[in-house]
């Protein structure tokens, strides 16, 4: 008869301890009998004495291999758990960081004197407050001590004999940012064997003088500009557009101009009262440009001519007289202004600069400073694209490199 197993603790789960099972195993490697055997003998299921075993011979290969005691699977779960709970109390403490960060940057009073409060109270070192709130820890220390001399605005001793320069381009040019002034004034300095100033020493100037533009504070919306305006060269395009304003007596002004859209010089210009710019302007317009360019009835080479759709630049008079001059007629899409955006760059230009702040009462008066408008523009105006130099000193930079 084979042999029974009486259970007599109601079916519940045995619960083997280490010594218990380190022992049993032992004899399965010592002692020379079979592993059922020794499982029948401690009361053990055979499979689950295989699997002691099979641990225990894996867990030590590794830790033989890594030189290292064998830690339990439950040492490692716990360890695990403890570092997710870990990052996740570290991930809190970043977010609230970062929001104790931003709330101090929108706060009124300033950081220095907030870490400053805070180092003082000695709770925490001076280079972690300094790091955490992002200011700079020798000043931290020369506040606490009190040796930190007051601030001053930085001034050089030079400032005095450029200010009434710069007084008097600004009220010349009353529209010019700093920027422009600082080219104006450049110019005027080199000129005098005198060194030139740098933009942000005259942004400095300005601004401790109440100088500066005020910002209009008026949003552009954004529009698309896939095309490419700008050309590597002169000569190789020209833009056109025509622009109105009206005088202090009702007498309206319409002009049209053409500049090249390299050097952004206006090579020439027409300018009607009281009616519209024709077809026969614009050829004029283009004859006397060819002539200014070329000292001749006919470009060396095919010339571009971007303009819009206007009726004075699409007839067909217009574009054949072009033909015959050796320029080629473009035209920007409908509705997209942008695709000409020099021309209307020197329409802001001209309108900013000089009909808004020159004297318009008649006619007969604007037509005879429009020419002088062009010719200042063209000798004196900076241009960020030129690095700031006029149309007329640019070209004649190139001109001498070349």
């Amino acid at each position: 008869m084979s042999e029974m197993e009486i259970i007599t603790d109601g079916g519940r789960r045995r619960r083997w301890s280490a010594a218990e099972k380190l022992r049993i195993v032992e004899e399965t490697l010592y002692d020379g009998d079979s592993v059922s055997a020794v499982a029948r003998r401690n009361g053990v299921a055979p499979n689950l004495l295989y699997r002691w075993r099979r641990l225990m011979l894996e867990g030590g290969s590794i830790a033989v291999t890594g030189d290292d005691s064998v830690t339990s699977n439950k040492a490692v779960r716990e360890m695990e758990a403890r570092v997710r709970e870990l990052e996740r109390q570290l991930g809190r403490k970043t977010l609230e960081v970062e929001i104790l960060k931003e709330a101090l940057d929108k706060s009124r009073s300033k950081k220095t004197d907030l870490a400053c409060a805070v180092a003082q109270t000695g709770r925490f070192p001076v280079k972690a407050v300094a790091q955490t709130l992002g200011v700079s820890r020798s000043n931290l220390h020369e506040r606490q001590k009190g040796t930190t001399e007051p601030r001053r605005s930085y001034y050089k001793a030079q400032d005095a004999a450029l200010l009434p320069r710069i007084e008097r381009l600004v009220a010349e040019r009353p529209t010019y940012g700093y920027r422009r002034i600082c080219a104006v004034l450049n110019r005027e300095l080199q000129a005098e064997g005198l060194a030139p100033a740098n933009h942000k020493r005259v942004y400095r100037i300005m601004k401790a003088n109440n100088l500066l533009l005020e910002r209009s504070g008026f949003n552009r919306p954004e529009r698309a500009h896939d095309g490419k305006v700008i050309m590597m060269r002169s000569n190789l395009r020209w833009c056109s557009d025509g622009l109105e304003f009206t005088c202090w007596n009702g007498d309206i002004i319409r002009a049209a101009f053409l500049l090249d859209a390299h050097d952004r010089e206006v090579i020439a210009w027409r300018a009607v009262a009281n009616a519209g710019i024709s077809g026969s302007d614009v050829r004029d317009m283009l004859l006397e440009a060819v002539e200014k360019r070329f000292g001749s009835y006919h470009a060396p080479e095919v010339v571009e001519v971007l303009s819009d759709n206007g009726s004075a630049y699409t007839a067909k008079e217009t574009r054949i007289f072009a033909r015959q001059l050796g320029l080629k007629s473009c035209f920007t899409p409908v509705a997209s202004p942008q695709s000409n955006g020099m021309s209307e760059a020197f329409v802001k230009t001209l309108k900013r600069d000089y009909v808004r702040v020159k004297p318009l009462p008649n006619a007969e008066t604007v037509l005879n400073l429009i020419g002088e408008w062009i010719e200042d523009y063209n000798n004196n105006h900076p241009h960020s694209g030129l690095r700031w130099r006029s149309p007329r000193e640019f070209i004649k930079a190139t001109t001498e490199t070349a």
